[in-house]
C-alpha cells in the first residue's frame, strides 16, 4: 500500500514497474496526505495494515529554510496523524510495526573526529533537522507511552536513481550534461556521508523484520567527501563516461554564499546495525557513483517531467544566478 501527496518530488512513474506487474494483487496506490486523519484512518481499516515504512516527510534544507511551515506541517504534524491511526486500530497487538526513516541531520553537526552514534545527543540546526527531531522524539513518546511497537532508522545522505533533481547528485550531474555552472556552497569543505539508495532500503527491510522493538539504528555509508571532493569526483566520473575533457568540467565549479546554519561535517557508525541485524553495504562507492551517472544520462525525460512545473518555479526563485 503506497500512499503518497505527489507534491512537486512525486511521480507515480518511478514505481511503474512495479504498478504493472503487481496492481490488484500485491501492490496499491492511494493519492493522499499523511496530515488527513479520515484518510489515514479509513486505509489502516479498509486495508488492515500491520506494517508502516513511515517515509513521508519534506527533506529538502534549502526549501525548509525558505518555506518551514510545510516542513513543520508534514514532518510533525503528519507523523503525529499516523501514529494516532496506528494507536487507535492496532490497539494493543503486538504483532504490527511502526517504523520511522529519520535521518543524522538530527544530531547537529561533528568535529573533525568522531562519529554519530544512537546515542549521540540531538542538536538539530536548521528547520527540516528540528522537524525531523521533533518526530524521533514523538514515535518514541508514543512506544514508552502507549507501548506502540516501533522502531527508527537514522541515515546519512542517499544517492542513486530516482534521487529529485535538487539534491547535490543529481543536481551535478544534470548541470554537467547541460554545461551549466556547478554550485558549491561556501568553501566546499563541508563533510557528508553517502550511502546508496538500495543498502538504505536493504537496511530498513532488516530493521522492520528483525530489529529490537523499540530501538533506534544508525544507517550510514562510510564514505564521507567532502561536497567539493564529491563534486570533483563526479567531474571525472561524467568525463569517463561522456568521453569529455575533465578540465573543462571542473571550470564550471563555482563557490556560491553559504546557507544559514550549514552543519560542518556528518559521519554514521553503524556498528550496531552491522553487529545485531547483519547488514553491510553491497556496493562500491565509485561504482555506485558510476551507475547512478549512467541512470541519470539514459532517463533524461524522467528528468525533463519532473523538472517541470511547480519545481522549476521554485528552482528559478530561490536560485536565480547560481545555477
Amino acid at each position: 500500500m503506497n500512499l503518497d501527496a505527489l507534491t512537486y518530488a512525486g511521480n507515480p512513474e518511478n514505481l511503474s514497474d512495479v504498478d504493472l506487474k503487481y496492481s490488484g494483487s500485491k501492490y496499491r496506490f492511494v493519492h493522499g496526505d499523511i496530515t488527513d486523519s479520515e484518510l489515514i484512518s479509513s486505509v489502516m481499516e479498509k486495508h488492515d495494515i500491520d506494517l508502516i515504512i513511515h517515509l513521508a516527510a519534506e527533506s529538502h534544507v534549502d526549501r525548509s529554510i525558505h518555506g518551514p511551515a510545510d516542513f513543520i506541517r508534514t514532518n510533525i504534524f503528519g507523523t503525529f496523524v499516523l501514529l494516532e491511526a496506528a494507536r487507535k486500530y492496532w490497539k494493543n497487538r503486538t504483532d504490527v510495526l511502526f517504523h520511522h526513516v529519520s535521518t543524522d541531520e538530527v544530531y547537529g553537526s561533528l568535529n573533525e573526529s568522531g562519529l554519530f552514534t544512537e546515542t549521540s545527543p540531538y542538536n538539530p540546526r536548521s528547520p527540516y533537522s528540528a522537524t525531523k527531531a521533533g518526530s524521533d522524539h514523538l514515535v518514541s513518546a508514543y512506544f514508552h507511552t502507549y507501548q506502540l511497537p516501533i522502531t527508527i532508522s537514522n541515515c546519512s545522505n542517499n544517492y542513486g536513481p530516482y534521487q529529485f533533481p535538487e539534491k547535490l547528485i543529481p543536481l551535478m550531474i544534470l548541470n554537467m550534461i547541460n554545461s551549466k555552472p556547478l554550485p558549491v556552497y561556501g568553501d566546499g569543505l563541508n563533510i557528508r556521508d553517502w550511502v546508496h539508495v538500495d543498502d538504505h532500503n536493504e537496511g530498513i527491510w532488516r530493521i522492520v523484520t528483525n530489529g529490537t522493538i523499540g530501538s533506534t539504528y544508525n544507517l550510514g555509508g562510510g564514505n564521507e567527501r567532502t561536497n567539493i571532493d564529491l563534486v570533483k569526483i563526479l567531474c571525472t566520473e561524467y568525463s569517463q563516461i561522456n568521453r569529455q575533457e575533465k578540465e573543462e568540467l571542473l571550470s564550471l565549479i563555482r563557490f556560491i554564499e553559504d546557507r544559514p546554519g550549514h552543519d560542518r561535517r556528518y559521519a554514521i557508525d553503524s556498528t550496531k546495525l552491522k553487529s545485531e541485524l547483519g547488514w553491510k553495504h553491497s556496493i562500491d562507492f565509485q561504482e555506485g557513483i558510476r551507475n547512478t551517472i549512467n541512470w541519470y544520462l539514459s532517463h533524461l525525460d524522467w528528468v525533463e517531467q519532473v523538472k517541470s512545473g511547480e519545481y522549476q518555479n521554485w528552482i528559478e526563485k530561490n536560485y536565480s544566478g547560481r545555477m
